[in-house]
């Protein structure tokens, strides 16, 4: 078996949800988040694409874990689940009876049961399956953030992991600007920046890298077409690096072939508002605070139409197909706490379309009890490869 952290550690994870579970006055927690069966028992697979629920109850009855045929020795190698029951695919399968079956032998009939239903893990056809079996026989109530509101504040375990995925990700950037000069190729700076996750022990992230050059440089998101470097040009990558599933992210914008003054200008106005979000992110500030720094920076230098309405959010261990850790994002008005032992992405974005410019600036903190520790070695600069 393949377990990623200490025994005791998955166990007090699921002592926590118990004791989260019991708060919220839930008898049982059907979690169909990736991420939640990862965090409780090390459970690691792509199996969640298809119908896969494990029951938590709030007493101290072994969870039970529902899934494929395929996933079977995925479970038991992989995780803690020593109760794995199985479905098998067939003309017209309903899974959610295996599921009532299960909660039937638990005596949960007319109990209040929580579900995650904010998750990749739960489509809607299965949540309809689900819903229409269920609940006229128990009290189904959204707990979607039960298990994630956990998995917010990092151990010491996890911090380990996260900080290796910081020096894969700081490796990866330094590998793709090397590649990213006049006349390259997209593909190939994209490349170069898998090698060194993958030959470090990383994982595949779960998305990207977002990278896009010319006009595309704009885009926040991935775009199908890989392009050639003009001889002036500009490059936007943002990317994560995984080690165990946890994630580091890094953003930046690099001018290709010459500076550009207006976008040298973003970024100094950019490089002023991360730091400001970096000492934001501090014990007795709430997530919101960080991105009311964010704000003040850019509305003050005239870029307040350029900016981005929120400004990062939450990173962990997660799946395909996002790095993002949600909630929390990081937006005005969000009231959660900031608590030491956050994993938090922040970036500072520019999109100027009229002059067809962007400046990015982004990169992984881990709040402590003073001052955030930013964990990448790489300082932020304007950068012009030739």
């Amino acid at each position: 078996m393949v377990l990623h952290f200490e025994r005791a550690e998955f166990d007090q994870r699921v002592a926590n949800a118990r004791v989260a579970m019991r708060r919220e006055g839930l008898d049982a927690l059907l979690l169909f988040a990736q991420e939640s069966t990862y965090y409780l028992t090390g459970f690691d697979t792509s199996g969640f694409v298809f119908f896969q629920c494990a029951v938590l109850t709030a007493d101290e009855r072994p969870m039970t874990l529902l899934t494929r045929r395929p996933d079977l020795e995925q479970a038991r190698r992989t995780s803690t689940f020593e109760d794995i029951r199985l479905w098998y695919d067939a003309p017209g399968m309903d899974p959610s009876r295996e599921l009532m079956a299960i909660l039937e032998e638990k005596g949960l009939k007319g109990a209040r049961v929580g579900i995650e239903m904010r998750t990749f893990g739960l489509t809607a056809d299965n949540y309809a399956l689900v819903h229409n079996r269920l609940s006229p026989w128990c009290t189904l109530v959204d707990a979607s953030n039960l298990v994630r509101g956990l998995r917010v504040v990092k151990s010491a375990a996890e911090i380990a992991y996260v900080r290796r995925a910081a020096e894969l990700a700081d490796d990866s950037l330094v590998a793709m600007i090397e590649k990213a000069r006049p006349g390259s190729f997209e593909g190939d700076i994209a490349a170069a920046g898998s090698v060194p996750i993958l030959a470090g022990g990383g994982d595949p992230p779960p998305s990207g890298p977002v990278l896009g050059s010319g006009d595309r440089a704009l885009l926040v998101r991935s775009a199908t077409g890989f392009r050639t470097l003009d001889g002036e040009d500009q490059l936007t990558i943002e990317h994560a690096a995984s080690y165990r599933r946890y994630c580091a992210c890094l953003m930046r914008t690099v001018a290709i072939g010459r500076a550009q003054p207006l976008q040298q200008r973003m970024f100094a106005v950019t490089h002023e508002a991360i730091t400001a979000m970096t000492d934001a992110a501090r014990p007795g500030n709430t997530i919101g605070m960080i991105d009311d720094a964010h704000r003040r920076v850019f509305d003050k230098e005239g870029f307040g139409g350029s900016r981005m309405s929120a400004c990062g959010y939450s990173l962990g261990a997660t799946y395909r197909p996002s790095w993002m850790d949600v909630p929390p994002m990081i937006y005005s008005g969000n009231e959660m706490p900031v608590a030491p032992g956050m994993i938090l992405f922040l970036h500072a974005i520019l999109i100027d379309a009229p002059n067809n410019l962007a400046m990015s600036l982004g990169y992984t903190i881990l709040t402590t009890e003073g001052s955030a520790e930013l964990l990448s070695r790489i300082q932020p600069e304007y950068v012009v490869t030739t």
